[in-house]
């Protein structure tokens, strides 16, 4: 039997857990027409928590009304790589392109040269507008841009005076972001993009263990397994409510049983090889994007077994209150860490403190 579970950076569960508020907001978008709060979205949220993955819930969701779609990253050709995909869906939607005679070549054999007289516009403004009067009143373009991050300053700034031009317009236009909290709060600070600031913002974070159990035990039983009622409870706690480990769980315990009824001992044998996939997947990604002194503020806290106090951060590092604090805010903005109550810090990536403390 394949397995169901889907622990690959992107791809769209089984079953998608606990977003159903979120689910709503992106049908009201598509049905409410131009000018609805969510034709302009953001989602956000710490590495794995799934922002790609409702990326994808929203683009289906137009599909299914009959929009255009165009889904790119947030790289160093952003515009380039908008402007080649929408002239490409234009291209579908125009007669065939008229051509002149440019030249023959003689003798030896008869040749022609042509051009196309109708060459598509290369500002992507023009283009989107030109492809949005293609489709007609009633069929839109979504633009879908993953991993959004101030080092496109430039080119988000295009991105978001076009599409602030189209909905001034009326236009059926919609675009959706997704990028980590600090990579958002950094585009966002800038004075042009102040109208990205009024997207419907979706922050995304961890799921109730009660409703993961419950998304296990369903998706194995519709898949042709079933699960002991202590496995699906010891799976449920093991991913600690964070989706891309209930993926990486699902997929190892149901390559881990020997048989069609998943036992503790799979779930155990699963776990286990989950966190180390974990670890290589998230942690030292997560790692490997900060500062020295960030890294240091976190070895500091894998000292504890559960929140850390700053003023005791501060002493283990030697440092004043002022500059701990200002880690503080970069790691909550990266997502790295959330604050629990007043003077408290956690963790906030499951498993993360084992990491460090083998680092330490």
């Amino acid at each position: 039997m394949a397995n169901p579970f889907k622990p690959s950076a992107g791809s769209s569960p089984p079953e998608l857990i606990g977003r159903a508020g979120s689910l709503r907001r992106i049908q009201e978008a598509v049905t409410d027409g131009p000018g609805a709060p969510g034709r302009i979205c953001l989602f956000t949220g710490k590495r794995g928590v799934g922002k790609t993955v409702m990326l994808n819930e929203y683009e289906d969701a137009f599909l299914a009304a009959g929009w255009l779609a165009v889904g790119v990253t947030a790289t160093s050709t952003l515009v380039p790589d908008l402007r080649r995909r929408v002239a490409a869906l234009l291209r579908q939607q125009q007669p065939p392109a008229r051509r002149r005679l440019t030249g023959l070549s003689l003798p030896g054999g008869v040749g022609a040269d042509w051009e196309n007289v109708d060459q598509p516009s290369a500002d992507l403004r023009t283009l989107v507008t030109e492809l949005l009067d293609a489709l007609g009143p009633d069929r839109g373009l979504l633009v879908t841009i993953d991993e959004i991050h101030g080092g496109q300053r430039d080119q988000m700034r295009e991105i978001a005076s076009m599409s602030q031009h189209l909905v001034r317009e009326d236009r059926q236009f919609a675009l959706a972001m997704a990028g980590l909290p600090s990579s958002v709060s950094n585009l966002l600070s800038d004075h042009v993009l102040t109208f990205l600031r009024r997207a419907d913002r979706h922050d995304l974070r961890s799921l109730a263990v009660d409703d993961v159990e419950d998304a296990l035990r369903s998706t194995v039983e519709q898949h042709g397994r079933s699960i002991d009622a202590e496995a699906s409870l010891a799976a449920a706690e093991a991913t600690e409510g964070y989706p891309f480990m209930v993926q990486l769980v699902g997929h190892q315990m149901w390559r881990a049983a020997d048989a069609e009824v998943i036992d503790l001992a799979a779930v155990s044998r699963g776990v286990a090889v989950a966190k180390r996939r974990l670890r290589e997947l998230v942690h030292e990604t997560a790692l490997n994007d900060l500062s020295d002194v960030d890294r240091e503020f976190l070895l500091a806290m894998s000292v504890d077994d559960g929140p850390s106090s700053t003023a005791e951060i501060a002493r283990r590092m030697g440092r004043s209150s002022q500059y701990v604090n200002t880690y503080r805010g970069r790691l909550m903005a990266a997502g790295v860490i959330e604050a629990p109550a007043r003077g408290k810090v956690d963790l906030s990536i499951p498993y993360l403190r084992e990491t460090l403390r083998d680092l330490s």
